[in-house]
């Protein structure tokens, strides 16, 4: 089995918005109004927001492959970019999906491990995510890696407000 990540640039923005949706779609379209989900895929997907995205300076994309086929991405945000203000010294995972069809295959802990390997490079002392409180697998994966619930906050899928855990890993 070979794995390999690759940074994502803006000529791989067709098939960041392809993975994107498929992955998000896969992981909670059961779980979600066809409407709400719909919303979100627009709102969050979009060429013109993915785009943006990938302009931050803050904010870093990658696409993990295995055996040479696209297999999920991960999001990192640093300073700014974060989605909360945890301060300069956090890094935070905004997004790891790995497509179903590839799960169980050890992707989701490489791409973490890609993001602490981040955290490291730049001296970061915190990573940090935010994870549905009803995903009780990444919840369960994320304590396994060594993070620990430090709060919530407030997501919205469409117009329903659901609640994602805050999870921190201190690294120094």
């Amino acid at each position: 089995m070979a794995i390999n990540i690759k940074k994502c640039t803006r000529e791989d923005l067709c098939t960041l918005q392809e993975i994107s949706y498929e992955t998000f779609n896969e992981t909670f379209k059961h779980q979600n109004s066809h409407e709400n989900m719909n919303a979100y895929l627009e709102r969050a997907f979009n060429l013109k927001q993915l785009e943006k995205e990938l302009g931050t300076i803050s904010s870093e994309f990658f696409f993990v492959y295995f055996n040479n086929e696209i297999a999920g991405y991960l999001k990192v945000n640093t300073n700014d970019a974060q989605t909360e203000q945890l301060g300069n010294e956090s890094i935070e995972i905004e997004r790891i999906y790995i497509k179903n069809k590839f799960q169980k295959e050890g992707l989701g802990k490489y791409l973490l491990n890609k993001a602490l390997e981040i955290a490291i490079e730049r001296d970061k002392k915190n990573v940090w995510l935010g994870v549905w409180e009803k995903n009780e697998n990444a919840i369960g994966f994320y304590k396994k890696m060594g993070f620990v619930q430090t709060g919530a906050h407030s997501f919205y899928m469409g117009d329903e407000e659901q609640i994602d855990l805050i999870m921190i890993k201190t690294l120094i």
